[in-house]
């Protein structure tokens, strides 16, 4: 292995430091991609690209501390970014079958990426880089694999995404998209906490101790198995046509067909299992200037739980209960209360040694959707269409959508549907093959017997 420590071009970051909300303060996440490429990605113009646009990124080269007065801040100090490259030897080509979200427990992922250590963020150490490199090269087939670790504190998907595409433009020599990143966050008072918000904050009321959660986690491997549905844009498209509304989006109608097919075909006569609500990830970037600037690198998405649903079994219904719920998230007056809200609790959680709990809810799913954002697309490094994405790890009922990938047919060429989606979700085991049968059937007959 070979290991370069790239610098920033210009430091920029001159040891400015930017206090971090309670709502960035996701220490122990990671965001772990990794991008395959058909043929080669020059290291040189690679590094160059990645030295000056750390200079435009500052944060990203920062270091994460604890200062004595109780706040947590990244110190903008200019550091270098560690990239590794390697070859192997072994594999004879990418794997074409691969989804685009894979299962944690077997994750062929790992040896492509190097982690950021994000146990040794939160025991306090100030070496630790908040993204990390790694390039492959398999020998045999002459494609190249970039892995790259981002720590969730610098932000969420969207500002880890800006961030490689404009890694990706400038290797390109392409002018970096807007809006320029802006580093600093609204940061929230402790009066302006909404007592009666916290019962809706499920996942931040109730925290666990770490230990907990990983034995919760090692329990799921027992009684979860995952499923990778593909939806081609066509199946989109219909799905949309069914609910019979013009304001449903793709996303609202694609999480509304799995949930009536789950209900009617596996929960019906279970009041446990019966889906009722979902709780989706909401992105609230350009709600509001005084909220979060569309172009802020942050942690700006909050937890968003539905009303219950009419008809639990009814597309439609399900799709205007969503939809209620995301239009209910962009007022801003409401956003403020619920942002003060989970800001406290992740003050909290943090400082008593509790981490989220992700774990599954009664009655409830949830939705983490990047079917907006291209992620193979927006990081191609000029492989247009040939690049493909992938990443690691679902809950149960825990629905993360992506675009899909493109596809190698057996003469190199590649093809991909461009509005097509993947779902990723751990089910329980007996009710895998259920849930499978339905859904094949209704892509066999176009859907035609779905409860509208």
């Amino acid at each position: 292995m070979t290991s370069w420590l790239v610098h920033p071009s210009l430091p920029s970051g001159n040891g400015r430091r930017i206090e971090l909300a309670g709502l960035d303060l996701w220490i122990l996440s990671r965001i772990d991609s990794v991008f395959v490429y058909p043929f080669e990605l020059n290291i040189d113009r690679f590094k160059d690209a990645l030295s000056r646009i750390l200079s435009l990124w500052p944060l990203v080269c920062g270091r994460f501390l604890l200062c004595n007065n109780g706040q947590y801040v990244i110190e903008m100090s200019d550091n270098a970014i560690p990239v590794n490259y390697t070859e192997n030897h072994t594999m004879k080509k990418w794997p074409n079958e691969l989804n685009v979200v894979l299962q944690l427990s077997n994750n062929p992922l790992t040896g492509f990426i190097d982690e950021v250590q994000t146990m040794k963020l939160i025991h306090g150490s100030q070496e630790e880089p908040l993204v990390c490199f790694k390039l492959t090269r398999i020998v045999q087939s002459g494609e190249w694999v970039l892995g790259v670790s981002w720590e969730h504190v610098l932000g969420d998907a969207e500002p880890c995404l800006r961030f490689l595409n404009t890694l990706s433009r400038v290797y390109q020599q392409l002018v970096p998209l807007e809006p320029l990143p802006v580093f600093e966050r609204r940061l929230w008072r402790q009066d302006e906490y909404d007592q009666s918000l916290v019962s809706v904050t499920k996942q931040l009321r109730d925290a666990l101790p770490l230990t907990d959660m990983l034995k919760n986690f090692m329990g799921i491997q027992t009684k979860y198995d995952q499923v990778n549905l593909h939806f081609s844009g066509e199946h989109l498209f219909k799905l949309r046509e069914l609910t019979g509304e013009k304001n449903i989006t793709l996303q609202d109608s694609l999480t509304a067909y799995i949930i009536a097919t789950l209900n009617t075909c596996c929960y019906q006569n279970d009041d446990q299992r019966l889906i009722l609500r979902t709780n989706t990830t909401v992105n609230f970037r350009g709600v509001s200037d005084l909220i979060a600037s569309v172009g802020q690198v942050s942690n700006a998405v909050f937890m968003m739980l539905s009303d219950n649903f009419d008809d639990p079994l009814s597309l439609s219904s399900i799709a205007k209960t969503i939809r209620c719920s995301i239009i209910k998230s962009r007022d801003p007056k409401f956003l403020e209360s619920s942002l003060a809200t989970a800001d406290a609790l992740m003050k909290s959680i943090v400082r008593d040694n509790l981490t989220p709990n992700l774990g599954k809810f009664a009655n409830e799913v949830t939705v983490n959707s990047n079917l907006r954002y291209d992620w193979a697309d927006l990081v191609d490094f000029g492989y247009k269409n040939k690049c493909r994405f992938y990443t690691a790890w679902t809950g149960p009922l825990f629905f993360r959508v992506f675009r899909l990938n493109p596809v190698e047919d057996d003469q190199g060429s590649f093809v991909r549907d461009q509005h097509g989606a993947e779902v990723a979700f751990l089910i329980e085991k007996d009710k895998k093959d259920t849930f499978l049968s339905a859904w094949h059937k209704d892509i066999a007959e176009n859907f035609v017997n779905v409860k509208q």
